[in-house]
């Protein structure tokens, strides 16, 4: 079943991609001469009109090849004979419809899937919480963490997650007015057992104290620490308003996170041993999958939103890279020679299939416990 879910999100993914790319192009008068869902040997093809259409065996790409993309053509209809700005157009595309189906997703998962809609607000503290006592109160409501603007609880979570001491200088909304606050410390302490593993509950399924007096068992607690000391209000009324607000904040919340890890992959805060390909996606969509239908629809989003960034990363082989040598035509007035650009990309496509296969290694290496 984690398979299955995972050939029809990347299946459904690659399809609005390339579509994206497709239909500017279509609206731009460009030729388009092959448009395929998939990689590697043909499943079933068929041409209508100008296009040939086709379905292939590896679900892990796509490609929507243009008359006189990756070479000069004198057809007036070819890629390279259109203004840079339809271009750009058809370049962009493709990741921007990848960023309009995570925000329609979110907005999907929120309205059937979730059973509120969280707030930034504080409801009330843990027992003997640090953030109340270095400054927070009820009703906060958190503005920005370091300088970082907060738009949902996930990048709460982002912060203390990168945080090396849990002390953070906040802007909080306060009876309707702007407070800074300087070194709040969040912690909380407090006490668990594991109810599992059973066929039933899975090993993360944990039941938790605030105090060792809570309990009155005869199974040995165990002393746990987190950053998160407190909790948030929830809106429980949902109105169209609300829901596409959140999904919007969700949205810029997930593209915002993705970029700071990828700036902190460059800066070698991680290692590829914590990137992810195809293997590694479906071994999450099976944990994810425990937890119910919003955690799932969660880790969609997120991956939709990460391919339409990724996509837009200045890299050969990509759509931020192709849109790079655009951005140098329109300033220089003149194209890069296609074949010098090909070449470019080529080498791009290279290095990410090497890249794919290491990640790919690495995630069987995970799944086999070495």
């Amino acid at each position: 079943m984690n398979i299955i879910i995972a050939l029809v999100m990347f299946g459904v993914l690659v399809a609005i991609h390339e579509f994206g790319h497709f239909a500017v192009a279509k609206l731009s008068g460009i030729k388009v001469n092959k448009f395929a869902i998939g990689m590697g040997p043909v499943l079933f093809k068929f041409n209508k009109g100008e296009t040939e259409y086709s379905l292939r065996l590896f679900p892990v790409g796509g490609y929507c090849a243009m008359e006189g993309e990756d070479d000069a053509s004198e057809d007036s209809r070819a890629f390279r004979n259109k203004p840079v700005k339809n271009r750009i157009g058809v370049v962009l595309a493709g990741p921007v419809m990848n960023l309009i189906l995570g925000f329609i997703l979110s907005l999907v998962t929120v309205g059937f899937f979730s059973d509120i809609i969280k707030t930034n607000t504080i409801r009330e503290f843990y027992p003997n919480a640090m953030s109340e006592q270095t400054g927070l109160m009820t009703g906060d409501e958190i503005i920005s963490m370091d300088g970082t603007r907060i738009f949902t609880t996930s990048d709460i979570s982002y912060k203390f997650t990168n945080s090396k001491d849990g002390v953070f200088d906040l802007v909080v909304k306060r009876d309707g007015k702007k407070v800074k606050l300087n070194d709040v410390k969040f912690y909380r302490k407090y006490y668990y057992y594991i109810e599992g593993p059973t066929d039933e509950i899975p090993y993360e399924h944990y039941v938790t104290f605030d105090t060792r007096e809570e309990y009155t068992g005869d199974e040995k607690l165990e002393v746990a620490e987190t950053n998160v000391d407190f909790k948030v209000f929830k809106e429980e009324k949902k109105t169209f308003i609300n829901m596409v607000s959140y999904a919007v904040r969700d949205s810029l919340s997930t593209a915002r996170l993705i970029w700071m890890s990828f700036i902190d992959l460059i800066r070698g805060k991680y290692g590829l041993n914590d990137l992810s390909g195809p293997v590694g996606i479906v071994t999450a969509i099976g944990t994810v999958r425990t937890y119910g239908m919003e955690s799932l629809m969660n880790l969609i989003v997120m991956i939709t939103i990460n391919l339409g960034i990724f996509n837009l990363l200045p890299l050969p082989a990509l759509d931020g890279g192709r849109l790079v040598f655009l951005i140098i035509e329109g300033i220089r007035k003149k194209p890069v020679p296609p074949e010098k650009e090909g070449m470019v990309h080529l080498i791009g496509i290279a290095c990410l299939m090497i890249l794919m296969g290491v990640i790919t290694v690495s995630d069987i290496l995970k799944l086999t416990g070495k």
